[in-house]
């Protein structure tokens, strides 16, 4: 079993700055549409960046729907890293009204 959280304790997390997000997703889909603030590390680079990932705070992996979310918080965990899915991923967090920022978007702020 893997440690997860719902988009909407991220949501509160994120509105506290007490949040680390990364998205793990590939460049077109991170481009598309990703939770603001998140970083991009696709899933095929986690192994090569996994210190990046060994931090003192938890670091919460998001993905489409939280599968390979999941996946990655799992390796990450028999690497003695914590990591936690947010569970249902970017659809979830999109079908309860959060705002995503498009690579279009980035950067534009009203």
């Amino acid at each position: 079993m893997i440690e997860q959280i719902s988009v909407n304790e991220l949501k509160a997390l994120m509105d506290d700055g007490r949040a680390r997000v990364v998205d793990v997703r590939e460049k077109w889909e991170y481009d598309g549409g990703h939770v603001p603030g998140a970083e991009w590390i696709p899933m095929s680079l986690v192994p090569l960046r996994r210190d990046d990932l060994n931090t003192a705070t938890p670091t919460y992996l998001i993905c489409r729907t939280g599968n390979r979310s999941g996946q990655v918080v799992m390796w990450l965990a028999h690497q003695g890293i914590r990591a936690i899915n947010v569970d249902g991923g970017t659809e979830m967090w999109q079908r309860n009204g959060f705002p995503v920022v498009t690579a279009s978007t980035e950067g534009i702020h009203s």
